[in-house]
């Protein structure tokens, strides 16, 4: 079980450990996961994401290359802008989803998922690795500080931060620590991804973690954050056999690359993603409630008036910002559209839920 260079201080933390995509990682702290859930909301979160991937591409055609392997605008990223884009296979599934970053200097930074990155790392190498360099950064941490107060924190250190757009970038120095700061994250909230050298980690958490306005926060509540935002995971509303189109990330498909665009196509799988953009698709993703108290699961069935199942739940669990339980779902866009009766089958027992647009929890981004 491989660990993160701050495994030590979320055991002083008292974190409560798992293993997750290899690692060992804390899934929440004595605070609690609703708790350390609900001062992300009000406050500002740690999370420790060092388990994620983060690879660097360089070469003087590194933006044409990586355009090939996404169904995304790569060419015209400006500088220290980042952009959320998907590895896509030649079925038109996906194989992950990731956050790029137009570095300057013929450089790209990508942020991929921890459970995804070594097949990721290969997929680059083997389809692009001859057009640019490409590196594995496992001498880096990753730090997302996150929350209405993660501005105030992070200016209190360094006021570089001042003038950052939500998907904007910026190296900065803080505290004499070289750090790669993106005003992104993975809550719905404001905050910061911040990459730095993982000899220099611990040195910055605790600078982090000794502002009053900041707690650590571990999985769980960051699997409840995403949720509320109706952000995707990958392995849930993402995977390999379903399109972009069907997952209902329309909007994260550039226009430059779709059907009559001056860049259209050219990734792989991409005739069955056009062809689900021009002609539609039959199944899409959306957020559900359900009647009651009982959590619908990941996993759960949905099932119409008939009891023909229409659909499957692929993220769900208790939102604490709502106090209910709330859950997304891939479901028949023709039962949606002609507002049959739904229901989710758990432990036997048929509970209604509502179709409900995404997201849960308003998104509170900065973008200025």
């Amino acid at each position: 079980m491989l660990t993160t260079s701050l495994h030590q201080m979320h055991l002083d933390a008292g974190a409560k450990m798992v293993p997750f995509a290899g690692y060992e990682m804390p899934v929440n702290y004595p605070l609690g996961i609703k708790k350390e859930h609900l001062h992300t909301r009000n406050n500002a979160g740690l999370f420790d994401v060092s388990h994620m991937g983060q690879i660097k591409l360089t070469g003087s055609g590194v933006k044409e290359a990586l355009e090939s392997l996404v169904p995304v605008d790569i060419i015209d990223l400006p500088l220290m802008k980042l952009r959320y884009a998907l590895f896509t296979n030649e079925h038109g599934g996906v194989i992950d989803d990731l956050m790029v970053t137009n570095l300057g200097d013929n450089s790209l930074f990508l942020v991929v998922n921890a459970a995804c990155k070594d097949v990721d790392f290969e997929h680059l190498k083997k389809e692009i690795g001859s057009d640019c360099n490409v590196e594995f950064l496992d001498d880096m941490d990753l730090l997302a500080l996150q929350g209405p107060k993660a501005f105030t924190v992070l200016e209190r250190l360094t006021p570089e931060v001042d003038d950052m757009k939500f998907m904007t970038a910026k190296y900065i120095d803080i505290n004499g620590i070289k750090c790669m700061v993106s005003r992104s994250g993975y809550t719905g909230e404001d905050g910061f991804e911040i990459s730095l050298p993982s000899k220099h980690a611990e040195e910055l958490a605790r600078l982090l973690i000794s502002d009053d306005a900041v707690e650590w926060v571990g999985l769980g509540a960051r699997d409840s954050l995403r949720l509320e935002a109706g952000l995707s995971l990958y392995g849930h509303e993402l995977d390999p056999y379903h399109s972009p189109v069907e997952s209902s990330l329309t909007w994260a498909l550039s226009s430059v690359r779709r059907t009559g665009g001056i860049r259209h196509g050219g990734y792989l799988g991409d005739k069955v993603i056009m062809n689900h953009l021009d002609k539609g698709v039959k199944n899409k993703v959306v957020g559900i409630k359900p009647e009651g108290r009982m959590p619908v699961r990941d996993g759960a069935l949905i099932e119409d008036e008939s009891g023909t199942e229409v659909g499957k739940v692929t993220s769900g669990g208790f939102g604490p910002s709502l106090e209910k339980p709330i859950a997304i779902a891939r479901v028949r866009i023709k039962s949606i559209d002609n507002k049959s009766k739904l229901f989710a089958l758990v432990r036997g027992k048929k509970i209604p839920i509502e179709i409900v647009k995404l997201p849960f929890v308003k998104q509170n981004y900065f973008r200025g």
